[in-house]
């Protein structure tokens, strides 16, 4: 996709961790969650997010653990193409309130770009196996601001989301996994 756009694709690594890592940006622990650093193009996965996901959310299975890698490459494809770098930018002449909803719509790009990595991926290697979108459409609900936000304190507040809601992120890779095309993911129009 990217040399259709007469760019190159740099592929991220991957740093698998346990309880903390360092990073270009910054000390990374467990209680981060996953992330991508645009610092070092490194995704960092904490272990123990995994067992959390299984354990706490009720979202086990290898593709919802995919599924959370290809959103963090989500926001690597996101750098590469500068839609991150835009986003910040139009950020500093925003309010708070206005600036974090950008911020919610690069999250739910990113879930839409995981949406595209594996409608591709199954097209090309047919990895797909039964039940295994379902796997990951159940991970994008359980970590979905709203219901995270139920659990924590038993109320939402929507105006605090950093990622969308589960319906939102659910939508969003579906959009993705479907449709197929980068102009699927324009989640600022």
């Amino acid at each position: 996709m990217f040399a259709l756009q007469g760019k190159r694709y740099q592929e991220p690594k991957l740093v698998l961790f346990t309880d903390n890592a360092g990073s270009a940006c910054g000390h990374a622990q467990a209680a981060m969650g996953p992330f991508y650093c645009p610092g070092d193009n490194k995704v960092y996965i904490d272990l123990g997010f995994y067992q959390q996901l299984k354990n706490n959310h009720n979202a086990p299975g290898d593709f919802a653990q995919a599924y959370a890698i290809a959103h963090e490459v989500g926001h690597h494809v996101q750098t590469l193409l500068g839609i991150s770098g835009q986003v910040r930018r139009a950020q500093q002449n925003l309010s708070p309130s206005e600036a974090n909803k950008l911020s919610v719509r690069l999250e739910l790009q990113a879930d839409c770009f995981a949406g595209l990595w594996a409608h591709h991926t199954d097209k090309a290697k047919q990895i797909l196996e039964q039940g295994d979108v379902e796997e990951a459409l159940h991970a994008a609900s359980a970590i979905g601001d709203d219901r995270l936000q139920k659990q924590a304190r038993g109320y939402a507040s929507p105006e605090s989301f950093t990622h969308g809601t589960s319906r939102q992120r659910v939508d969003w890779f579906k959009k993705g996994l479907i449709e197929g095309t980068l102009q699927s993911c324009n989640t600022f129009t």
